[in-house]
């Protein structure tokens, strides 16, 4: 299965102290040892799971989608305005 990551899902790890990227990657790894590990979205965002993880006391969720052979990982950060950013993200890249 091929990985890949979107710009803004990659920019939000790269920001983050090297133990906490180890806690993302590590979050990478769980979907990807079971890609039905995150709960299945309705509605604007039917067709992507989010997975819910903490970071050290803070709840953190991820947002993927899994077409065909591919596993596309398009935003993680806090329950905070997530949804709401996860679509207009969606709008401006045309998804």
């Amino acid at each position: 299965m091929k990985v890949f990551q979107m710009p803004r899902f990659k920019k939000y790890a790269k920001k983050l102290p090297r133990h906490l990227q180890q806690v993302i990657l590590d979050a990478v790894e769980d979907v990807l040892s079971d890609t039905e590990v995150g709960e299945l979205k309705k509605g604007d965002l039917s067709g992507f799971r989010v997975h819910k993880f903490t970071m050290g006391n803070q709840l953190i969720l991820m947002a993927y989608k899994v077409e065909s052979n591919s596993l596309i990982f398009y935003q993680a950060g806090p329950h905070e305005n997530f949804y709401k950013n996860l679509k207009k993200y969606l709008k401006e890249i045309g998804g």
